[in-house]
């Protein structure tokens, strides 16, 4: 049973930013995000790796596809100032009965990482859950390898909750431990104004 106030999370939206343009993905993008997203290195700590255009079509493929079952609801990041896609995140992990999701999946080309661009995504998608579908509970986790991606989301403010242990098998085969972060309801109001203050700081 879907609890009152939270709305269908899994219907396409576009979140419009200062710098950033969250889309509704589509095939579309696939030219574009190709120019960006066969970087080797973006895939280094994730269950999928990109080694080929088709890896990234497929990839696309399964986001579409289960935004079509009501399992995630995946953008694509545009970059305002020349229209060009430049990485895709997505909510995923939706459970309507908890008023939970996850933001997930999430790269962004090289050459606009450590710039505002991934602070004021993060702040538009989690403004979309808590403020206008009614979530209680956003979790985000990443490889117990990815000390990178684990400072990014300490930088933003989210909690650090534990590691699950052999939590995911990669595609190669190894084992992933998995560490949680998540932003709760309560403490959004507080944890938005300190993003709102990181993008003017770094404006």
């Amino acid at each position: 049973m879907v609890q009152p106030g939270f709305l269908t999370p899994h219907v396409p939206v576009t979140l419009e930013g200062e710098i950033v343009r969250m889309e509704p993905l589509t095939m579309d993008h696939l030219d574009g995000l190709l120019q960006v997203g066969l970087d080797p290195e973006l895939w280094r700590f994730t269950l999928a790796k990109m080694r080929a255009p088709d890896d990234l079509k497929r990839y696309l493929e399964t986001a579409l596809r289960e935004q079509r079952e009501g399992r995630s609801l995946p953008f694509a990041t545009v970059d305002r100032a020349t229209g060009r896609p430049i990485g895709s995140t997505r909510f995923g992990n939706i459970e309507p009965e908890h008023r939970r999701m996850e933001i997930g999946w999430t790269w962004i080309g090289r050459d606009w990482q450590r710039s505002r661009v991934n602070t004021e995504a993060k702040l538009l998608m989690l403004t979309h859950a808590f403020e206008t579908l009614g979530a209680i509970r956003v979790e985000l986790k990443t490889s117990l390898l990815n000390l990178k991606s684990q400072h990014a989301m300490k930088r933003i403010g989210a909690q650090e909750e534990g590691t699950f242990r052999r939590h995911m098998i990669n595609e190669d085969g190894s084992l992933r431990d998995t560490v949680f972060f998540s932003f709760i309801a309560e403490e959004w109001p507080g944890k938005k104004a300190r993003l709102q203050e990181m993008l003017i700081r770094r404006g």
